[in-house]
């Protein structure tokens, strides 16, 4: 007899409403970490933590897609090495009472006979399921002005070539598809045959939340960027259909490509993706707050030194060009932003800095601070990271990140640090020149002497007021001068190394205004900065990308409809290749597949036009037929467009009225974010995974039908 046939409806039944083992009668206490933006339109993030108590009986842990098999060998090494720390977090979330559902996509035939896949088809039907429940969901509403944080239009994979081809061959000897080879959930993670769920079906998985009263909902699993977030069981659904959800940031993993956009080491793109939801989706956890032990979960690879970028200063720009600063050039750092948010006493001193608490666990700091005194607790902070010994690195206005101007007394409930710039930094800031004359910066080899790379480099010149020093008597021969400025006939150092008195280092820079993050010459020489700080190698060559090269290498946003910002039409004057643009729309269930026309404006013979990667038919005027459409589904649409007669640039001016999807008297306008770039690439007509995997949230279509 099967074990579904053995368990009768009214003990299943039991079972889904009221659990296995009597659980401990516990509070589980959680830090639920989101980011909010400093201030509307900014895009820069506080990150900030509220501490709630969640009762384990009205909690499930959902555990996403963590398959015995993957078609990334990486991937699965990744899962190996955490796995057990997930078994952990599931047995001991089951102790405390929470509900847990295994819920391992495509998988269901191999637990057809399993007591935990009989309990879940038997969980009684919700009075009520959220709309689309049981559909893939690409997208939620606070993402739609977001810039996605990654590629992951090649499917994500970072396997070594031949390993890559090693592993498909494997799977396959072991009669598995190599590129979907998972049959179950990896046996890493324990199911309780007496308790648990296991169901890939979001009407099931929202059946057995609502008969058991859950509230609360804690997802983990891979991948973040795709089936965490977007499964009908995933954090996207959960937040539209109104529970308090979170991801366990620690256990899960993202399918990243670090030879994709941004370029970045993979756990760098793990960060931004967990950065995004934290952003635009849900708050976070670590498994840490559930097994009460002291550290969340790291991969034993991940050796990135941590960097925590802390910018409170009104004058010079920095907290929009120290995060360009590091996207571009500290991929293989993991780096945190701390933004000051609006003065509290409406001018520029007393200040509050969330999430300043990130310095306790950073290994270097890049500050940017101007006059700010804070709350004891948070100077504290600040002190404390001196105090261990750790690389602090200033930028421009950190010479008097801590002193009021002119001695100002100090507001009640505050404090100072008038001395940070000797104690710290190594010489006393006395002010600067407003002298707009060019400065001469240059290399100062005789006292220069350790740390900073200065290869590759040479004098420049830059267009501002120089800031005045003293060197302080106490820092001896511990300052190194790496680079001074002559301004006016007068010369001031720039740029050096400083040992403190107990033997750590600091470096500072005087430079930093946002045109000098223009120049290639002061980055490097910032950059020398942070390497020198955190003991990495530096590189030779620093990714100096134009425009053109942009567009060569990766996809670019661009609004439709519209056209070229005039600086990329200038850097491609010469260029008389093809242009590729791309989107994806969501198109409603309620249409069928036949009957659907793809209206473009200006379009012409020369244009070619693939539908979820299947060239359409011929044109009939403006019009062809889009066969191969998906209703309740994300659809990919590609135009390759050669520049007609006397044009050089194929310009999407040809997209200034936004292209039309049709069926009968219906109709979806494709206005919204689009993609481009320049080459040729057959590859590019289509994505190695379906739309809805692959297809970031920035360019995803889901217009309102007409």
């Amino acid at each position: 007899m099967s074990c579904i046939r053995s368990l009768s409806s009214a003990f299943i039944a039991s079972a889904v409403m009221l659990g296995g083992a009597q659980a401990q009668a516990e509070v589980l206490a959680l830090k639920l970490r989101s980011q909010t933006e400093t201030a509307a339109g900014t895009n820069r993030f506080h990150v900030v933590e509220r501490s709630e108590n969640w009762d384990p009986k009205t909690t499930a842990l959902i555990v996403c897609d963590v398959w015995d098999y993957h078609h990334c060998l990486n991937a699965v090494r990744r899962l190996e090495e955490f796995g057990p720390r997930l078994n952990a977090v599931v047995h001991r979330s089951r102790e405390l009472g929470m509900t847990i559902i295994h819920a391992p996509s495509d998988c269901m035939p191999a637990y057809a006979e399993h007591p935990a896949r009989a309990r879940a088809i038997a969980a009684p039907k919700s009075a009520v399921l959220p709309p689309d429940v049981a559909r893939w969901c690409s997208i939620v509403p606070s993402e739609r002005q977001a810039v996605y944080p990654l590629d992951q239009s090649d499917g994500g994979e970072d396997d070594d070539p031949q390993e890559h081809a090693e592993w498909a061959a494997k799977l396959t000897a072991l009669g598995r598809n190599p590129k979907m080879p998972w049959k179950r959930q990896s046996d890493m993670i324990k199911i309780d045959d007496a308790q648990d769920f296991i169901s890939d079906k979001g009407e099931e998985v929202w059946n057995i939340l609502e008969a058991r009263g859950i509230k609360n909902v804690v997802l983990t699993g891979v991948h973040l960027n795709m089936c965490v977030l977007g499964r009908p069981f995933g954090l996207r659904r959960m937040m539209l259909g109104g529970k308090n959800a979170v991801l366990l940031r620690d256990l899960t993993d993202t399918m990243y490509n670090p030879k994709m956009w941004p370029y970045v080491a993979h756990f760098t793109g793990n960060d931004r993706m967990v950065a995004h939801v934290e952003q635009r989706v849900c708050p976070t956890i670590s498994s840490d707050q559930i097994l009460g032990d002291k550290k969340p979960f790291r991969y034993a690879a991940d050796k990135r030194p941590h960097v925590a970028i802390v910018v409170a200063e009104e004058g010079y720009g920095t907290a929009q060009t120290l995060p360009d600063f590091a996207n571009r050039y500290l991929g293989d750092f993991r780096v945190s932003y701390v933004f000051g948010s609006a003065p509290l006493d409406g001018g520029t001193t007393q200040y509050d800095i969330p999430g300043l608490e990130v310095l306790d666990e950073a290994d270097v700091a890049i500050l940017s601070i101007r006059r700010k005194v804070l709350k004891p607790e948070q100077m504290a902070i600040v002190r404390r990271f001196v105090a261990a010994k750790k690389p602090v690195i200033g930028i421009r206005t950190t010479s008097h990140a801590f002193a009021l101007k002119d001695g100002a007394e100090t507001p009640q409930g505050y404090e100072a640090w008038p001395t940070f710039d000797v104690d710290v930094l190594g010489a006393k800031y006395l002010g600067h020149s407003d002298s707009k004359n060019p400065a001469e910066i240059h290399r100062k080899f005789e006292t220069f002497s350790i740390g900073l790379v200065t290869s590759l480099l040479q004098p420049f010149e830059r267009v501002g007021g120089l800031y005045r020093f003293e060197i302080s008597e106490s820092s001896g021969s511990a300052l190194h001068t790496a680079w001074s400025g002559v301004q006016d006939r007068e010369s001031q150092p720039v740029a050096w190394t400083f040992v403190r008195a107990d033997g750590s280092r600091s470096y500072y820079t005087s430079l930093g205004e946002a045109a000098d993050f223009d120049d290639p010459l002061f980055l490097r020489l910032l950059l020398s900065g942070v390497f020198a700080a955190t003991g990495q190698t530096m590189p030779e060559q620093l990714p100096a990308v134009s425009r053109r090269e942009e567009l060569q290498r990766h996809w670019m946003m661009l609004d439709v409809p519209s056209t070229l910002a005039p600086a990329i039409e200038r850097s491609l004057d010469d260029y008389s290749g093809p242009l590729w643009l791309r989107c994806v729309v969501r198109v409603p269930s309620s249409w069928s597949k036949e009957g659907v026309t793809l209206e473009l404006p200006d379009l012409r013979a020369t244009d070619q036009i693939w539908f979820n990667g299947k060239p359409v038919t011929a044109p009939n005027g403006n019009r062809v037929e889009a066969e191969a459409v998906a209703p309740g589904d994300a659809n990919l649409i590609v135009v390759r467009r050669m520049p007609t007669v006397g044009m050089k640039l194929p310009s999407p001016r040809a997209l200034s009225a936004a292209p039309v999807l049709k069926q009968a008297d219906r109709s979806i306008s494709l206005a919204g974010k689009w993609r481009m770039r320049i080459g040729d690439d057959p590859a590019w007509s289509n994505m190695p995974l379906p739309a809805k995997f692959g297809a970031a949230t920035d360019y995803i279509i889901e217009a309102s039908t007409k």
